[in-house]
């Protein structure tokens, strides 16, 4: 296996006039949390298709695990576990038969099967509920099933394709753990998802995807100093202290009501003294002072013009 896990160069996929993927390029480093991100029908699960050999590509081309997904689609299928947007359980069979099932079903020939499903069960916390049908499952206990059975035969490159949504924040924050858990057994995990501060939280590198094209590319921390808007927030006791603060402070943005004064900085302790030290010597004092810095939702906005309420699927 080489260094990246998975490689993709000039990828293109387009259905009638509409192009999707348009000449995309990225490299997923092995044992790592890539995120691919953007607005509604950007393209990001045609591209989890194609990777995944459910889809054929237009044009360019996709190496997973070191094979090629066209001329070597069994070896790629043998190497990744695919969990969709939707929980793919069978309502109709308990939690475990729902796991022996994949056993049987697996590419991978699987030594002790029982052994394999009982560590599954147990590590997604859903040995009480084995013998369960899935249909009586709650959305959080379905999507660690659908994830357990995704784990089935070991696979080295997971692809997860808004595996949180629809979630509350509790069953949300337990799939984390176990993508982070997974990663640090070393298995690749390739994440869709319309929840930037998941992405922020997981990812090791993110992709943005917008109109077919990737349009940024980077650690979330990069892509954060990829836009302005860094400052320093003062607020102030009176109306009176935050009138004096403005007439020292020149550049900064008053907002009056909320007794606050914005100032444009780089947020670093350098610039954060010097700050309070032209406070001190007109004798005044801020009651509340912090350093905001851009998240991903102000880079999803800048890169594609969308806020992030548009970018769920």
């Amino acid at each position: 296996m080489s260094s990246s896990a998975i490689e993709v160069s000039g990828l293109r996929k387009a259905f009638g006039d509409k192009v999707v993927l348009d000449g995309i390029d990225f490299a997923v480093p092995a044992g790592t949390t890539f995120s691919l991100l953007g607005p509604n029908g950007a393209g990001k699960t045609t591209a989890v298709n194609v990777l995944t050999t459910l889809m054929k590509a237009d044009g360019g081309s996709v190496r997973v695990d070191g094979h090629d997904i066209v001329t070597e689609a069994k070896a790629v299928r043998r190497a990744i576990g695919v969990t969709g947007q939707f929980a793919a359980v069978d309502e109709l069979l308990t939690g475990q038969e729902n796991l022996q099932l994949m056993v049987d079903l697996s590419p991978v020939r699987i030594k002790d099967d029982k052994k394999v499903v009982a560590r599954l069960l147990e590590r997604f916390e859903l040995v009480e509920a084995a013998q369960k049908l899935a249909s009586t499952y709650s959305g959080g206990m379905r999507r660690k099933l659908d994830l357990a059975m995704t784990l089935v035969g070991s696979p080295r490159i997971i692809f997860l394709d808004e595996p949180t949504t629809g979630l509350d924040p509790r069953s949300r924050r337990t799939m984390w753990t176990i993508i982070r858990e997974l990663v640090s057994d070393g298995v690749t995990v390739f994440l869709t998802t319309q929840y930037l501060e998941e992405a922020d939280r997981l990812a090791d590198r993110i992709a943005v995807l917008d109109q077919g094209r990737l349009v940024a590319q980077g650690t979330p921390d990069e892509l954060k100093r990829m836009i302005p808007g860094t400052h320093v927030r003062l607020r102030f006791g009176t109306a009176a202290e935050l009138e004096a603060a403005a007439l020292v402070i020149s550049g900064a943005q008053r907002d009056d009501e909320a007794l606050t004064l914005r100032v444009p900085g780089d947020g670093g302790t350098q610039s954060l003294r010097a700050l309070l030290d032209q406070l001190d010597a007109h004798s005044l004092s801020a009651e509340e002072i912090s350093v905001h810095t851009p998240d991903l939702d102000d880079v999803f906005l800048a890169l594609t013009g969308h806020a992030t309420e548009v970018a769920a699927k």
